[in-house]
């Protein structure tokens, strides 16, 4: 499912992955590049959640929209409104403040192990990943495994 970011956006997203931390009252401070990159979509409004119940998605509203149509239109209704339900049980729209500040749902900082906790968040295909400790530690060993051969697929297809 691509969530890239509709053309209305007037920041890029930014690049690299940023340390951040949730808050004891659950709010989540993102650092000012993701801050512009989210107010580039023209709403504060967001909408944070998680898909699979392990990795936290932070979506800018527009982007959720563009998930809602691809639930409406899977050729599995099954899949798609299960899916859609662990969305909906652990996730929450949230206005994003003028500080940056989102709150993260309750129920996805207790099932995620967020709750004043330090996060990892990265921009990919449109929403911001939120990875907690263990999810973080966990990707960084997959990304590592067999990299000399993924790199050099990657160079043979034109990476410089």
């Amino acid at each position: 499912m691509d969530q890239t970011p509709p053309a209305a956006t007037t920041s890029e997203a930014p690049r690299g992955i940023f340390s951040a931390r949730v808050d004891e009252k659950g709010r989540l401070k993102l650092p000012a590049a993701l801050k512009e990159y989210v107010a580039g979509f023209g709403e504060g409004k967001v909408f944070i959640t998680s898909l699979d119940r392990r990795l936290a998605r932070l979506y800018p509203i527009s982007v959720w929209r563009s998930n809602e149509k691809v639930f409406d239109d899977f050729e599995d209704p099954e899949a798609a409104e299960d899916v859609a339900f662990n969305a909906n049980d652990l996730g929450a729209d949230c206005v994003m403040d003028e500080q940056g500040r989102v709150l993260v749902p309750q129920e996805l900082r207790r099932e995620l192990a967020l709750e004043n906790q330090p996060v990892w968040l990265e921009v990919y295909k449109g929403p911001v990943n939120i990875y907690s400790k263990e999810i973080y530690d966990e990707r960084k060993r997959r990304a590592s495994v067999n990299l000399p051969e993924k790199l050099s697929a990657l160079k043979k297809k034109g990476l410089k």
